[in-house]
């Protein structure tokens, strides 16, 4: 582990179109201790080739290339690699502003805490600004994080020198494995900790799997009742809960 490098974990299939503003944003930042480690899951585009052209201009990035997996299973393969003490999730069509990762920083050293998140933007697939920012709540636990996922992928930061790396659940098949990670960072932290500055951009994709949200219903409620261990009452409140939020966010 290095201490003040921020490891930045890109799973990415099939990303040609979005990867080059993803890793443009990545090298604007105005934090420059960083590795960003892209893990191209068996992409059938030329996203490996645009992703190696960076790597080949700056050595803090890196591509790495496996067989289709899913999400869990890149991310988790960048997640062995990693060398920094903070680990940040970042997929390949997501966006950071310049300052996302100095400002981050500042405001978990400002909060004494082990995970934080942010505002952030949605835009579409040109990259142009639709609906309102979503805002986290000032601060999550555990409870909150048992109702929905309040925290925004690629606003995420976490510090794993207070409790160790932690993976992601390869048996979810790519479905809510982001969601189980935060809810299993914040179970070891305690909580984590909402800035309301808008430092991302988040993109909504049509047909993409988090913009068809109708079709995620009923995975939504397994990973309450599977994963969560929630009881019938429970998981069926807080999908509807879900199901009526991502309503408001997408519509």
């Amino acid at each position: 582990m290095i201490d003040g490098l921020v490891s930045i974990i890109t799973p990415c299939y099939n990303g040609e179109r979005f990867i080059a503003e993803t890793i443009e944003s990545v090298l604007g930042q105005t934090y420059a201790n960083w590795e960003m480690i892209v893990v191209d899951d068996g992409s059938r585009d030329n996203t490996a080739q645009v992703a190696a052209s960076y790597a080949a201009r700056d050595g803090r990035i890196q591509v790495v290339r496996q067989e289709n997996g899913g999400t869990a299973k890149a991310r988790n393969n960048a997640m062995r690699r990693a060398k920094g003490r903070y680990i940040a999730l970042l997929d390949a069509d997501d966006v950071w502003e310049r300052d996302f990762l100095e400002r981050q920083l500042a405001f978990m050293r400002e909060k004494n805490a082990a995970c934080v998140c942010c505002s952030y933007k949605h835009i579409d697939a040109d990259s142009n600004e639709i609906q309102h920012p979503t805002t986290p709540m000032a601060k999550i636990t555990l409870r909150d994080m048992e109702v929905m996922n309040r925290i925004g992928c690629l606003t995420g930061l976490y510090d794993s020198a207070r409790h160790g790396k932690v993976y992601l659940h390869e048996e979810l098949k790519s479905i809510r494995d982001d969601y189980a990670y935060w809810y299993d960072v914040v179970k070891l932290s305690g909580a984590a900790y909402g800035n309301p500055d808008v430092l991302a951009r988040y993109r909504v994709l049509t047909g993409s799997t988090t913009g068809n949200k109708l079709s995620l219903v009923a995975k939504q409620y397994r990973f309450y009742r599977k994963y969560l261990r929630q009881g019938l009452p429970s998981a069926l409140v807080n999908t509807l809960r879900w199901g009526i939020s991502g309503l408001g966010k997408f519509s």
